[in-house]
């Protein structure tokens, strides 16, 4: 670790220790320490990557979202869950890259206890919804292959909205739950958290006192917001596959396997970095851990809204029709 950092958790230590009373049985820190990156050289031109990656998150998902807001055919049951995915991705970001690069380029790793237990909440929350939301669409997917004649009866506007709610809600609920287990912890021997942002596990690892709630409710949240999605989306292809295979020109099934491209893409790119990260926890250098961490957390959320543009027939050809309406309305007009 640099002489620095060093310094500075010695610091945070007594400052922390300074604080306690020898007789104190709970405590509850001021502020936290992120240690985030050591000993990794040149990393401030990782955090100016992350600059750029933020920048064209914003700016793709905010296309998408103006694309499906202005296009009248795309106010569908999937592509409302395709907003939701660019809001969650937006918000995602925004709640983990610029507190990072504050952090870290600028050297302001100290932070507040109630601000980290918000930073907590956020990035964990939209990391959550990023994989309940890819659950929607495959579930959106297996009604459209499954049952293509009810698919407009099952699946609606209201219905989509009605099943999105219920996910953030639910989302909402353990989040405050886990977070709120972590004001029952007391901080009385150690306040830098390895990791680069307010990592909830990291974070109820230090604590003196019986943290059990707090594993269980991780372990919870991992299960049911996370890996039981995963589970779940395996599933559903797995009957698309069934269903595909009862259809009879291969064409039909071609054309029926491309409408679910981009959503197998978006699948591989948010679970294969976070289930090798999960995998080999125990066996990866720390460092390496935090940086793989970091880029599944911060790349699908560029790729996604680049990745339906490309891919999608329906978003291209909306693109078309605003491109071609916005050039006839500018269009001058002869006297």
């Amino acid at each position: 670790m640099r002489p620095v950092c060093k310094s500075r958790n010695k610091s945070a230590m007594n400052s922390l220790n300074s604080a306690v009373s020898p007789n104190a049985t709970f405590v509850r820190p001021l502020f936290f320490y992120i240690n985030g990156f050591s000993n990794i050289p040149h990393v401030k031109y990782y955090y100016i990557f992350l600059c750029c990656v933020y920048a064209v998150t914003v700016l793709g998902n905010v296309f998408i979202m103006l694309i499906i807001y202005n296009e009248q055919s795309l106010h569908t049951p999937k592509y409302i869950a395709v907003f939701n995915l660019a809001t969650v991705d937006m918000c995602g970001s925004t709640a983990l890259i610029p507190k990072l690069i504050d952090t870290f380029l600028f050297d302001s790793q100290f932070i507040a206890y109630e601000a980290c237990l918000a930073n907590m909440f956020f990035v964990h929350f939209f990391t959550f919804m990023q994989s309940l939301t890819l659950l929607v669409l495959a579930y959106d997917r297996f009604v459209a292959i499954c049952f293509p004649l009810q698919y407009h009866v099952i699946m609606t506007n209201t219905v989509m909205i009605v099943i999105l709610a219920i996910v953030w809600i639910c989302t909402a609920g353990l989040l405050i739950t886990a977070v709120s287990l972590i004001t029952r912890l007391s901080f009385c021997a150690s306040i830098v958290i390895n990791s680069y942002f307010c990592d909830h596990g990291p974070t109820y690892r230090l604590a003196c006192n019986d943290n059990s709630p707090s594993d269980v409710i991780a372990k919870l949240c991992i299960t049911i917001l996370l890996f039981g999605p995963l589970v779940l989306i395996l599933l559903s292809y797995l009957c698309i596959i069934f269903a595909l295979l009862k259809i009879a020109s291969r064409e039909g099934r071609l054309k029926a396997m491309k409408t679910c491209t981009s959503h197998l893409i978006l699948v591989a790119v948010f679970y294969l970095p976070i289930s090798v990260t999960y995998i080999y926890f125990k066996t990866i250098h720390p460092n390496d851990r935090i940086i793989n961490t970091s880029l599944s957390s911060t790349i699908p959320p560029m790729l996604n809204p680049i990745i339906y543009t490309l891919k999608t027939e329906e978003i291209m050809e909306a693109i078309k029709k605003l491109y071609k309406r916005n050039k006839i309305s500018s269009a001058p007009v002869n006297p």
